[in-house]
């Protein structure tokens, strides 16, 4: 019985030390996890910062598929909020403050414990690279959250891999994401034709891209430096296209509200384009996808009883500027193949350009 006395005493000791011990430790902590996302910063940053997007990329949801999440009436910016119930409890999430494409400031509250902060922090180091860095911190740490905190080896053992999970997932989210695109054949439209700038190349088919890259800034440049007015979309004219020897020619163009005298000696030239009849095709998405839009659309004409216009235009239309359209996603392109007038097919025409 003295013993058993002692035993207790000692346990009791024990006891009363632990609690001292977890009583005496920091009442503040901090997790912080950064990974470079192959995006740019405009996309990370719009996913993040609608709450209604996490679940596709939250660690804690792969965890536990059974999670049950209610969105707030708001899930973006600032006051945006959504809650959630799970298998360790419940669990709230509130935008407090945001940045534009540089940082948010949320509340994250478990049960009715003091809430915990959350920091997203979004660099731009290239314009398809993001470097995002994800910390949660607090400072009015409750005992129990300390002794847990404790039991599992600190916080930054418990939060941080999870933290690097749900980045990894993020990115991934986000590389899908900018993968969706659509292709849609509009049909037959009447193209407006008109006047227009332009500059010419041939080359091998697989320099088009760099080439293009290069030619239709100067275009650009040329109508902004001469206060040129612009009426509607820059466009490539596909001249000529002969893929069994490897070559092209085409013209870089932007469209002119009049006919312009461009400077002698300049690469940059004005031409005039008719009007004429065209099969019209939407591709909403990256341009790595033109090729097939482009085999979409020939194989349209003939298939629909279309011949098509012997050295007609055949256009690829830019309807989004990828700077101010970050996301490859949104990016939409529009392919005009010229057709004859003459065709008996009797398809209902889009409206005119």
């Amino acid at each position: 019985m003295k013993f058993f006395k002692y035993f207790l005493f000692l346990v009791l000791i024990a006891c009363i030390a632990l609690a001292i011990y977890i009583a005496v430790q920091p009442n503040s902590y901090e997790v912080k996890r950064e990974l470079t996302i192959e995006a740019p910063v405009s996309v990370a940053y719009e996913n993040v910062v609608d709450l209604k997007n996490w679940e596709a990329w939250s660690p804690w949801v792969e965890k536990d598929p059974n999670t049950d999440i209610t969105l707030g009436e708001n899930t973006l910016g600032v006051g945006g909020s959504y809650s959630w119930t799970d298998s360790h409890g419940k669990g709230s999430m509130k935008t407090k403050e945001v940045e534009d494409n540089t940082s948010i400031d949320q509340e994250l509250r478990f049960d009715n414990y003091e809430p915990s902060n959350i920091h997203w922090k979004f660099e731009a180091l290239e314009p398809n690279k993001t470097k995002v860095t994800w910390t949660m911190s607090a400072d009015k740490l409750p005992f129990m959250y300390k002794a847990y905190a404790l039991a599992n080896g600190g916080f930054d053992n418990m939060v941080g891999p999870d933290f690097e999970r749900g980045l990894v997932k993020l990115d991934s989210v986000l590389q899908e994401s900018m993968k969706i695109y659509n292709i849609k054949v509009n049909g037959v439209t009447q193209h407006s034709g008109g006047f227009y700038l332009y500059n010419t190349t041939s080359c091998k088919i697989s320099e088009v891209k760099a080439k293009m890259q290069e030619m239709l800034p100067k275009v650009i440049q040329y109508a902004s430096a001469n206060n040129i007015s612009i009426a509607g979309a820059p466009y490539i004219n596909y001249i000529k296209w002969d893929e069994a020897n490897n070559a092209t020619i085409f013209s870089c163009c932007v469209p002119t509200t009049a006919q312009v005298i461009t400077a002698d000696g300049s690469d940059i030239l004005t031409g005039y384009m008719d009007a004429f009849r065209a099969v019209e095709t939407t591709l909403t998405g990256n341009y790595d996808n033109l090729k097939e839009a482009w085999d979409i659309a020939l194989k349209y004409v003939p298939e629909h009883g279309y011949e098509f216009q012997e050295n007609g235009p055949m256009l690829e239309t830019y309807l989004t500027d990828p700077i101010q359209t970050p996301n490859p996603a949104e990016w939409v392109t529009k392919i005009y193949i010229a057709i004859k007038n003459d065709s008996s097919n009797t398809t209902p025409e889009t409206n005119s350009l």
